[in-house]
């Protein structure tokens, strides 16, 4: 009896496991305002950016900042038209690398990650293995053997040999993130496409990758930054003209040795931030999901 007993008098608290303890007001006060704190901290270096672009150069520097001192878009219309009129060439050289690096690193690191997902062939673990070792090197190490490479097959200095550095740099990350992807999807879908007469290809391009939306759109947001915000690379490997920089690289000559123009350069900043916004804003639907799956498979 003392035995039914005692389980009786468990039963009440084994029957509500799933009631979350109620936190106190003063914790969540604390919760709340540490998180605000954090917020504004994070959002304030972006804010004021966006504030400084309005100024004109002798305003964005001064000892009492105000917040709102000889407003104008002046710096813009410089910016986009006036003595920095290389911008627009800038733009295009970014979209065009950007868009080159997206389109082609999502398609070879998506095969490769299929490839490595469905099928077991020789050097199938050190291939992958390989990729975390590329990973682990930073950008300023690759430097110079990218170059020889680029000025060895000829493509120093042009845009496409700066769009296969870059894809290097982020297919190996692509292929990791889409492997975890392509193995929660299951198997069966490869065999019932088979079986209704597609090829392998067939298979993946109009059955796996459907399904993979998620993953992909996070490897393309990654190979899209990669692209568009780097600045090493793009230096070291494209020509020294002016027309041919990209806009991360085309930033620099606002802040140069005997002056800095930092309302033109904050003006640049919040222009070059637009792109990168909607590219976000486009796939961050399925940047959560294809994050978590890629991280926790394979």
């Amino acid at each position: 009896m003392t035995i039914e007993a005692a389980s009786l008098r468990a039963a009440p608290a084994a029957a509500e496991p799933g009631r979350a303890r109620r936190r106190s007001t003063a914790a969540s006060i604390g919760l709340h305002s540490a998180l605000i704190v954090a917020s504004l901290i994070a959002v304030f270096p972006v804010f004021w950016v966006l504030v400084v672009s309005f100024k004109p150069n002798a305003k964005a520097i001064e000892a009492t900042p105000t917040l709102f001192n000889e407003s104008s878009l002046d710096n813009y219309r410089d910016v986009l038209a006036g003595a920095k009129g290389a911008f627009l060439s800038w733009f295009g050289n970014s979209v065009l690398i950007a868009a080159l690096t997206t389109v082609l690193g999502v398609l070879l690191a998506a095969t490769t990650a299929y490839a490595a997902s469905r099928y077991r062939f020789p050097g199938r673990r050190w291939l992958l293995l390989s990729f975390l070792v590329v990973q682990m090197f930073p950008f300023a190490v690759l430097i110079v053997p990218l170059y020889n490479i680029l000025l060895g097959l000829g493509l120093q200095g042009s845009a496409f040999g700066l769009v296969l550095v870059y894809c290097s740099t982020a297919i190996p990350f692509c292929t990791y993130m889409l492997k975890g992807y392509f193995d929660g999807i299951p198997g069966d879908i490869d065999e019932a496409g088979r079986v209704d007469g597609l090829s392998p290809f067939g298979v993946f391009w109009r059955l796996v990758l459907p399904l993979a939306k998620p993953g992909l759109a996070v490897t393309a947001f990654y190979s899209f930054i990669v692209a568009w915000s780097e600045v090493a690379f793009a230096s070291a490997f494209l020509s020294a003209g002016d027309r041919s920089k990209t806009l991360a690289v085309g930033l620099q000559v606002f802040v140069q040795q005997n002056r800095a123009e930092w309302g033109h350069l904050a003006a640049a900043s919040v222009l070059v931030a637009v792109p990168a916004v909607i590219v976000f804003y486009l796939v961050q639907r399925f940047l959560v999901s294809g994050l978590s799956a890629g991280s926790v498979k394979g």
